[in-house]
């Protein structure tokens, strides 16, 4: 199981913010506001060789932040938010290792074959992500796009897995229902991800205690990656970071 950094961006700032808060015309929920610039944790996560973290764009505004990062780190952080494939790349020859995509490939609610295969003709398959982030409704978990505000009709499933990731060379499944939240994981959608992905998958979401990380690496069979967001103390939560990289480096080094 590896430890995966991130860098959110809203307004030009890093922030933790509560998952599914974020909509246009008012504030998210915020755990966390830095008054360090994104270059800073990039650089720390280049020092500590933290390879495939990824940096957020969460809304307008974010483009210059997310520069600085990348610049930080060329080649060693991934970029998602507001990706399609008009612009993909632009954010590779920005620095970026890959591209995260979500919204461009879910429109109206349905999975765009379309852009999907435009965007692998630009990128290529080997930098591109695909953002599976969920929320449970009526017992299943289903993608949700447009900032996390929209439950498409793709379900997290094994016949869906099996069919994107022919696309992609990872995926990005933040668990909206508990993301930022620091009140545990969801150890359901880890053994759901962890039984039917055979790439590289990284979980976001709920993480406060060593113990949680635990659970990720029993649920996931340590096959998921890990993030840590508002529980991480770079971002003001009590997980030491030096801990959390020395946790996860354990859990490789028994496998």
């Amino acid at each position: 199981m590896k430890f995966r950094p991130c860098i959110d961006l809203h307004n030009g700032t890093v922030k933790q913010i509560v998952g599914g808060s974020l909509s246009d015309g008012s504030e998210p929920q915020t755990n966390f506001v830095s008054n360090r610039d994104p270059s800073w944790y990039a650089a720390l996560y280049r020092n500590d060789d933290l390879r495939g973290g990824h940096v957020i764009k969460l809304g307008e505004g974010n483009d210059s932040a997310a520069k600085s990062a990348l610049q930080a780190w060329p080649g060693g952080l991934q970029i998602g938010g507001g990706i399609t494939a008009q612009n993909a790349t632009n954010w590779l020859d920005a620095g970026a290792e890959k591209v995260i995509v979500t919204s461009a490939i879910f429109k109206a609610g349905r999975l765009d074959e379309e852009q999907l295969t435009e965007l692998l003709k630009r990128v290529g398959r080997n930098h591109l992500v695909l953002d599976l982030s969920c929320r449970k409704r009526d017992g299943k978990y289903w993608v949700v796009a447009d900032r996390w505000q929209t439950f498409t009709q793709t379900q997290i499933e094994a016949k869906t897995i099996e069919k994107l990731e022919a696309s992609c060379s990872e995926f990005l499944v933040h668990g909206v229902d508990v993301e930022g939240k620091q009140q545990g994981i969801d150890e359901e959608l880890i053994q759901l991800l962890a039984s039917h992905i055979s790439i590289p998958c990284t979980y976001a979401g709920g993480v406060q205690s060593f113990a949680d990380l635990k659970k990720v690496q029993v649920a996931g069979n340590n096959r998921i990656d890990i993030t840590v967001g508002s529980a991480l103390d770079l971002f003001g939560g009590t997980l030491p970071y030096r801990d959390v990289i020395d946790f996860c480096n354990q859990t490789l080094y028994n496998t």
